[in-house]
């Protein structure tokens, strides 16, 4: 379901928190409309963070550490790489309206990035918004084979770390579904979210400027 919200309404950060945890979101038609939507699938995407696994191809590149993981360095880096065009999509949903929410949570300390290097390049990387011990993430992308996946496997390891109950991927797309991404039903997600966002967790329970190794990653991102 989505509802069309009149560019003249003041959405404030406060307001968007409030937003996820009622479990709805906002996205643009495009870059150069300034409306918000707001979205409530009617199924969510959800990646199960108990259960959790990736590709044997994909970790042998995890442990080979040819990409440096950090979080929370470089917000408009990752923003503006989440907005690029992409094969099959030459128009983003990513608006200056969208920036500057985000840039804001981001500001607060409730929005946060992973962010993948290869060298000084930023190749890759997502950003989403922690609520309680709930993860909501928004946009993903790379610049690099599997730059965004290895992102995703050390957001997984840093919420689990961090005593996280949901990550919220709001859809289900064929890249998420190689990393054990689901659909549950409207009501289902919602049982979910109530249960999450009135616990606590700790985003910050690993440093966020020391780069994770990718054996450690992957432990505990699988819970081994």
């Amino acid at each position: 379901m989505a509802s069309r919200g009149s560019a003249a309404i003041e959405i404030t950060p406060e307001v968007l928190l409030k937003a996820y945890a009622c479990g709805i979101f906002p996205m643009a038609e495009s870059a150069e409309d300034p409306t918000l939507y707001w979205i409530e699938p009617e199924a969510r995407g959800i990646i199960p963070l108990d259960t959790f696994t990736i590709p044997r191809r994909l970790a042998r590149t995890i442990r080979t550490d040819k990409f440096r993981v950090v979080c929370n360095h470089d917000f408009q880096g990752v923003i503006d790489g989440c907005a690029e065009p992409r094969p099959g999509r030459n128009r983003t949903w990513i608006n200056e309206r969208i920036r500057k929410l985000y840039g804001a949570l981001y500001e607060r300390g409730d929005c946060h990035t992973v962010e993948v290097y290869d060298g000084d390049a930023l190749v890759g990387g997502l950003y989403g918004v922690s609520l309680g011990a709930a993860f909501f993430g928004e946009s993903m992308f790379h610049r690099a084979t599997d730059a965004s996946k290895i992102a995703l496997v050390h957001l997984v390891a840093r919420l689990r770390a961090g005593g996280f109950k949901l990550l919220d991927t709001q859809f289900v797309t064929d890249h998420l579904t190689t990393l054990s991404a689901s659909e549950v039903s409207k009501r289902q997600y919602h049982k979910m979210l109530e249960a999450a966002v009135t616990g606590s967790a700790d985003f910050f329970a690993l440093p966020t400027d020391v780069p994770l190794g990718g054996a450690r990653a992957l432990k505990l991102a699988l819970g081994d």
